[in-house]
């Protein structure tokens, strides 16, 4: 163990940073148009080592996440999404699911995967490997889940945009990439600056008392 490197903050200052984050998230939307103008590759991924901070199942981080800049990769991997989309939409989702995602517009069709500068695929290690044998990892979709809403938070707080990717199933992407059996595609994460005619659907947020409950200190 060693001594945990903390400055405790006065009150008023740890106040107004929850609400300057709160105010900085409440922004934050999902994108699906980017503009293909370049970012930095060291902020993307300086993004991936600030998800590497989150907290995982007995400090295993069963993650590992790949960052795709190459234009044919990107390529390859629309063509194989929009493949499984195309089946999706055509027959394996149900209606009620279809009736839940008509508010949002989407289809099929990914131009995204193949416009946003960067690609970053999350694979989520269901066991470790060391040489040969085997190393059980613990609570690998939470952990993993911690990581991923770790890294929407730093894109959005570096100022550029992405959107949580779910092609269903995503087996092509560790093919694609070249991944080793241990690990499966936990999400596709498509990251850049939106498009200068970039539009969003008109959604609410669940007040808070649909989405917490305070179980104030009795006096």
């Amino acid at each position: 163990m060693i001594r945990l490197d903390y400055t405790r903050p006065e009150e008023r200052v740890v106040v107004r940073n929850a609400e300057a984050f709160l105010r900085l998230m409440r922004t934050r939307r999902s994108v699906r148009s980017f503009s293909p103008d370049p970012v930095p590759r060291s902020v993307v991924e300086d993004c991936v080592r600030a998800a590497a901070t989150a907290p995982s199942g007995a400090n295993q981080q069963p993650w590992h996440f790949v960052i795709v800049e190459d234009p044919q990769t990107k390529h390859r991997i629309r063509v194989a999404a929009e493949k499984e989309e195309e089946a999706f939409y055509d027959g394996r989702a149900s209606s009620e699911w279809l009736e839940a995602l008509s508010p949002l517009g989407t289809d099929e069709h990914k131009p995204f995967l193949e416009i946003a500068p960067f690609l970053v695929v999350i694979f989520a290690q269901n066991y470790g490997l060391d040489r040969d044998s085997r190393v059980k990892h613990y609570y690998v979709s939470e952990s993993v889940g911690i990581a991923a809403g770790f890294f929407i938070a730093a894109v959005h707080n570096a100022g550029l945009v992405t959107l949580s990717h779910t092609p269903s199933p995503m087996g092509f992407l560790g093919e694609i990439l070249g991944r080793p059996p241990n690990e499966r595609a936990f999400l596709l994460l498509p990251v850049g600056y939106p498009s200068s005619d970039a539009a969003v659907p008109d959604i609410d947020r669940k007040p808070f008392d649909e989405i917490a409950t305070v179980v104030q200190r009795r006096i």
